[in-house]
């Protein structure tokens, strides 16, 4: 890492071992992980749309004697991301070992960035009238498209889709871009080494994309 030492006015032979640096990075509190990726945010000028969407990220397999230990159960961590449309920064992310419904996680996420937002495009799978009322009480336009909804929810969603709920879309590209520029599995063998992971990973993210917009 010739560069970081650089910056860090150190040769690489006197950089910690990768080791160390593994073990401090889980010492870490979530909430200065978090700090740092809202500040990543500030970084832009968010737009009018902003988008949450949900999906599984693979991890390293761990030893028996730890799945057992920690009921590590599923293959994959469970990561919503907040995002803005117009500049695809991640505002917040959310990460789970289990399986918990995306209404519950919607609105823990969306409650918690409300200053951030102007309109919420989402799938089906955030459809809960509860979450809607919330965000409407707030101002913000809910684009959350109904299931099963009759000739009502079906105009509904008509109307939605005419707007700006296509740009859903861009969570599922910052996803596919997250896997691309740093790899498709969690490397952290504890669970909460892999949610720093993912927080660490969305923060720098958001660093890179502002300094090449910068540069142009």
């Amino acid at each position: 890492m010739p560069r970081v030492a650089d910056s860090l006015d150190l040769t690489v032979e006197t950089l910690p071992h990768f080791s160390t640096v593994c073990a401090r990075k889980q010492a870490i509190p979530m909430k200065r992980w978090r700090a740092i990726l809202n500040a990543s945010v500030e970084l832009y000028q968010l737009g009018d749309v902003q988008a949450i969407d949900a999906t599984g990220v693979d991890r390293v397999q761990a030893s028996q004697h730890y799945a057992k230990r920690t009921d590590y159960t599923f293959e994959a961590v469970k990561t919503t991301l907040l995002i803005d449309c117009e500049t695809s920064a991640i505002i917040d992310i959310h990460c789970s070992m289990k399986q918990p419904h995306d209404t519950q996680v919607g609105l823990q996420v969306l409650v918690r960035n409300l200053d951030d937002l102007t309109a919420v495009a989402a799938d089906k799978g955030y459809d809960w009238e509860a979450l809607r009322t919330r965000l409407r009480a707030e101002s913000i336009t809910p684009l959350i498209t109904q299931r099963g909804p009759g000739f009502r929810g079906w105009a509904r969603n008509l109307l939605i889709h005419d707007r700006e709920y296509n740009q859903r879309s861009n969570a599922e590209s910052v996803f596919f871009g997250l896997r691309q520029r740093y790899g498709e599995t969690l490397w952290a063998r504890t669970w909460f080494g892999q949610f720093r992971e993912l927080v660490m990973k969305s923060a720098v993210r958001n660093i890179e994309r502002s300094l090449e917009g910068a540069s142009r």
